[in-house]
């Protein structure tokens, strides 16, 4: 019997630790808040463009179920390939775009804008363009972009102590002593003290959830030019610049050097496919990807992939309960949401402005493209992350002579002085063995 029980315990210590490989608690955690708060904060705006359509249940269902699966299947396959973590999410602007572009529109020739910008978004991974503008972009300026971008959800944590400091506020002791004494978890015990909290005061309403899944509904694309040029141009052009671009800078920001190509090429493939049963927009995430690619999502940078790998599992759970999405979002309280989002960017947040912020002669430059995309600001439809990005540019442009940091003359000058007494000794001992005239 004990032979037997010796066998037994080591084989199921391996079980466990295999568990803890590929399922690491902090990873699964950021891995369902990314999931929760790209879910939460936007699904309202996609029913309303579905609506704007002229949608029905079923289809409004069929778009989530579509969306998820998009998301799932990018965020998880991009993740393991490049071993990275890439995290897709719906076009946020886009469906905003869309809410007001598609009144009126018939759901056929929705689809054929849907088609158009996933292919346009294919091409400009094919070609390559994409890549090469971002890596013209000097780091503290994506830096400061993505600490923009992410500055609103900061902020949100507080702000929500404003009616809903009996969930909020316990959230945020929660981290801060799990930060003292258990670091790797303090995201998880921040949202299990928000959960009892809401609980404990009555928060949730969830009176009409019911179990509902989703079945897809193929519409077939018609390509009338004039939604064509109309919405699906548009779309393309505020997914590129409103949620691509500060993707990227969110990837990079982490630094993590992943081909930037492949990763559009592939969303755009796989819209293109989707297109017809609602996917209106994929791409690459920007303040969700920042949650996998911070610190809380795992300590070792090398296994954050893991954190986007589960975000995918999770966007397919919300594929396969497309139909209890809407029901779900009523029933959570916006002082969870807003307070887990910005626990779990404090960190990233802190090390975008640090980057932003070390170089001294990109700082102005960087300090501008911060406060541009912090403010918001929407200009011809297209949102502050591109505004912003194009403002420190130009900064950097007009102060500096350029986008390419310049050397630092006293540096320059000390290695030099530096090199002299080098270049002196060699030269002394290249005289010393050569040959006699």
């Amino acid at each position: 019997m004990a032979p037997h029980s010796a066998r037994t315990a080591p084989r199921s210590a391996r079980a466990i630790r295999a568990v803890r490989a590929v399922a690491p608690p902090s990873a699964v955690t950021a891995g369902l808040v990314t999931v929760l708060v790209g879910v939460t904060s936007s699904a309202a705006v996609v029913f309303t463009a579905a609506r704007a359509a002229g949608a029905d249940s079923a289809e409004v269902a069929s778009w989530m179920l579509a969306l998820g699966v998009g998301l799932g299947a990018t965020s998880i396959g991009l993740s393991l390939r490049h071993r990275v973590p890439v995290v897709t999410a719906w076009s946020t602007p886009g469906a905003a775009l869309l809410a007001t572009g598609l009144v009126g529109v018939p759901m056929a020739d929705a689809v054929g804008a849907f088609l158009l910008s996933a292919v346009l978004i294919l091409l400009s991974g094919v070609t390559g363009w994409f890549a090469r503008v971002m890596d013209a972009v000097p780091v503290p300026l994506t830096a400061a972009l993505l600490a923009g971008v992410l500055l609103q959800f900061g902020t949100g944590l507080f702000s929500s102590m404003h009616g809903g400091f009996r969930i909020a506020f316990p959230m945020f002791a929660a981290y801060l002593a799990a930060r003292r004494f258990l670091p790797r978890y303090a995201v998880l015990l921040a949202l299990a003290a928000g959960v009892a909290a809401t609980t404990a005061t009555g928060g949730w309403h969830a009176g009409g959830v019911r179990l509902s899944p989703a079945a897809p509904v193929f519409t077939a694309p018609h390509l009338g030019w004039h939604t064509l040029l109309g919405v699906g141009v548009p779309l393309y052009v505020v997914t590129m610049a409103g949620q691509n671009l500060p993707g990227v800078a969110v990837l990079r920001g982490a630094g993590y050097d992943v081909p930037i190509s492949p990763l559009l090429g592939w969303t755009g493939a796989v819209n293109a496919v989707l297109a017809p049963f609602g996917a209106f927009g994929l791409n690459l995430a920007a303040i969700t990807a920042a949650i996998c690619c911070g610190e809380q999502a795992h300590p070792d940078r090398a296994r954050r992939f893991l954190a986007a790998v589960w975000a995918g599992v999770f966007y397919l759970c919300v594929a396969l309960l497309a139909g209890t999405i809407g029901a779900l979002l009523t029933a959570m309280p916006p002082a969870l949401v807003l307070g887990i989002a910005g626990i779990g960017l404090l960190g990233t947040i802190g090390g975008s402005l640090h980057s932003a912020l070390a170089d001294e002669g990109m700082r102005e430059a960087a300090v501008v493209t911060f406060a541009a995309t912090a403010s918001g600001v929407t200009l011809l439809g297209i949102g502050s992350a591109f505004w912003g990005l194009l403002a420190g540019a130009l900064t950097a442009a007009v102060t500096r002579g350029g986008l390419r940091p310049r050397p630092d003359r006293a540096a320059v000058e000390a290695a030099e002085r530096d090199a002299a007494p080098a270049q002196d000794g060699r030269a002394a001992a290249d005289a010393a063995t050569a040959p006699a005239p």
